[in-house]
């Protein structure tokens, strides 16, 4: 059974999870940061794909990535603690 760690932020939809978790229904995985070794996983509501400042980190990424990204899952470009207040924004807090 899937279960969410708790996280230090206020975000109650966005959690990390370990690589060999299971996605929940309706969200998906990407990974955030700037370095390479430094990425992390997160999992996020599909609802976020609706959201005009989440479709401009998609934009970031395929600039810096392009579609050929050698990760198999999306890789967001942003420090994580941005992406945390991002990601807080969204959920309205």
């Amino acid at each position: 059974m899937f279960q969410r760690p708790p996280f230090k932020s206020r975000c109650q939809t966005l959690y990390q999870v370990s690589i060999s978790s299971n996605l929940p229904k309706g969200h998906f995985a990407i990974y955030v940061g700037e370095e390479e070794k430094k990425k992390k996983k997160f999992v996020v509501p599909i609802s976020y794909l609706k959201q005009p400042l989440f479709q401009d980190l998609l934009r970031k990424a395929e600039e810096e990535f392009g579609f050929d990204h050698p990760r198999s899952s999306l890789t967001i470009p942003c420090s994580e603690e941005d992406f945390i207040h991002l990601a807080s924004r969204l959920n309205g807090n």
